[in-house]
C-alpha cells in the first residue's frame, strides 16, 4: 500500500507541475496581451499608470479565463465556458490585479515603468495561479 500511496502522491505532484506549466504558457501569451494593451494605453492613449493597468488587465483576464478553462483546468471546468465561472475568475483575478497594481506603483518609484510592469506581471502570475488552482478551478471532492 505504501508504494500505491507514493505513486498517487507522485502523480498528483506531476499533475500540479503540468498545470503550472500550462498556466505559465497561457500566461506568456497573456503577458504579451497585457503588456501590449498597457503600453498602448499608457503611451498612445496617454492614460495614467493605474487606468492603463486596469484596462490591460480587463483584456488579458478575459483571454486568460478562456484559455485556462479549455486547456489548463479543462478537467475541472469540463472544458466549458460559463458566466458564473468567468465571474469567479474575474473576482479572484481582481485580487491579483490589486496586488499587481500595488507592486507596479511601488516598483515604479525605483525602476523605470517597463521594469515595474514586468515585476508586477511576475507577482500577478504567482497570485493568480494559486487562486485559480485552489479557489476558482478547484477539484470537486471525490465521493
Amino acid at each position: 500500500m505504501d508504494a500505491i500511496a507514493r505513486l498517487a502522491a507522485a502523480l498528483k505532484q506531476r499533475v500540479m507541475l503540468v498545470k503550472a506549466a500550462s498556466f505559465a504558457l497561457v500566461g506568456l501569451v497573456n503577458t504579451v496581451i497585457d503588456l501590449g494593451v498597457f503600453l498602448a494605453a499608457y503611451h498612445i492613449l496617454g492614460l495614467a499608470l493605474v487606468p492603463a493597468n486596469i484596462l490591460a488587465w480587463l483584456v488579458a483576464v478575459s483571454f486568460s479565463y478562456v484559455m485556462n478553462s479549455v486547456v489548463t483546468f479543462a478537467a475541472e471546468s469540463g472544458g466549458k465556458l460559463a458566466w458564473r465561472a468567468y465571474a469567479a475568475f474575474v473576482a479572484s483575478g481582481a485580487v491579483g490585479a490589486a496586488i499587481s497594481t500595488a507592486a507596479l506603483v511601488a516598483a515604479s518609484y525605483v525602476v523605470p515603468v517597463l521594469g515595474a510592469k514586468l515585476i508586477a506581471i511576475g507577482v500577478s502570475f504567482l497570485v493568480n495561479f494559486l487562486l485559480s488552482h485552489f479557489v476558482v478551478f478547484r477539484s470537486s471532492p471525490s465521493p
